[in-house]
Formats: C-alpha cells, structure tokens, sequence
C-alpha cells in the first residue's frame, strides 16, 4: 500500500476515534508515564475487560508504586488487589517474580529491549512492545485481538495469528504510525469493526475494506 494511502487511514481513524474511550493501559500510561506502570497495566489487560483493567492497575500501583513495594507484598496481596482480572493468581506470581528481577539485576529499572522483556515470566509480544512504545516510546506494533482481526478484514495482511500480523504489518506501515496503530485499532475494534456483526453502515473505511470472513453486519 502507498504511504499517502497510509496518511489518510490514519487521517481517517482518528478523526472517526477521536471521541471515543483509549484503551486502559493507554490511560494509565498517559496519566503518569512510567516503563513500569505500562508493563504492570499491560500484564493486567491480559484476557481482561479495560475497565476491570483501569481499576485493578490503580489499586495496585496505589499500593506497590514501585518494584521495591511490590516485591514486598504476598502473593496473595497482590491477587486481592488485582482481582477480578483474568488469570489473578497466575498474574500475582509472575509479576511478584519480575519485581525480584528487576531489583536483582535492573536495578529496579524496566529494560527497553525485546530480549530482556521477553524474558520476564508471563511477557509476550504485546506486553514487550506496549511497555517499549508506550513506556519508551520506541516504534514497535502491539498487535492484540482487534488489531488483527482489523487487519485482515480489511485486507492489508492475510495472516493466522496476532505475531504473524505483527510482522506483516511491519513490512507496510510506515514507521511513524508503529506507536498509534494500536490504539487506533484497539478502539476501531471495540467500537466499529468489532467481532460479531460489525458495524459496517458506520464504517469510515468501508469503501477501502475487503470485509474478509465477514458474514452478518449492522
């Protein structure tokens, strides 16, 4: 695709967006920047609602602003704090295991690469390029579920899974648009292209959409 047809897609997702709620982890990054702060809010949206999300990440970043009162807390303090989010006790052991680390050997500090990042237990590619585009505002594609079901309906990639459309989308998106695409995308799925039935009379792409594997819409 040209990169002028990428500048009006995106002209057109934010205009269309620009109304709409951002993402949990983007609001939580946004009100006080911080690596750790995304890489904790981030671990929480896993398989999570955004605004169960938005409150368990305040109540523990209230209670463990740091990798130092994080690690102090019991895992079973930590699942108090962050339930009901998906995973809760699975999520309090991995992220009492990164406070550890990230002391031990990170001076408390979040790493800003892909190797360190991923090597943190309970890390995958989206939490690794969210905490480095939102954390350290780094150009990486966080690609979840709406990114790449967006992706594919439209046309631009023909891929199987959320890592193949990560690096698909790589090959064409213009670098300046790595950090936003997410939550353009995140919102554009939530509120328009969303699973079941999209709302394709509402659709500010539509004329430019394959419409790929869509069968009911609104």
């Amino acid at each position: 695709m040209e990169r002028d047809k990428w500048s009006a897609i995106i002209h057109t997702l934010r205009a269309a967006l620009r109304k709409k709620a951002i993402p949990s982890v983007s609001q939580v990054a946004y009100e006080n920047p911080s690596p750790y702060r995304v890489l904790i809010s981030t671990m929480l949206s896993l398989r999570t609602k955004d605004e169960v999300t938005l409150k368990a990440s305040e109540r523990l970043l209230q209670q463990a602003p740091t990798p130092e009162k994080l690690s102090r807390l019991t895992e079973e303090e930590i699942q108090k704090l962050i339930y009901p989010v998906g995973f809760y006790k699975n999520k309090a052991r991995h992220l009492k295991q990164i406070a550890v680390i990230l002391i031990e050997h990170y001076h408390s500090n979040i790493p800003n690469t892909p190797e360190a990042l991923l090597a943190f237990p309970g890390v995958g590619r989206k939490t690794m390029n969210l905490v480095l585009n939102l954390g350290f505002n780094i150009p990486a594609i966080c690609v979840d579920t709406h990114v790449h079901r967006v992706s594919n309906r439209t046309g631009w990639v023909t891929t199987k899974n959320p890592e193949q459309t990560e690096f698909a989308l790589m090959e064409i998106l213009p670098k300046k648009y790595w950090i936003e695409i997410n939550e353009l995308l995140v919102k554009f799925g939530q509120h328009i292209c969303t699973p079941m039935s999209p709302w394709c009379s509402k659709c500010p792409l539509y004329e430019e959409c394959e419409r790929a594997s869509v069968g009911r819409s609104r």
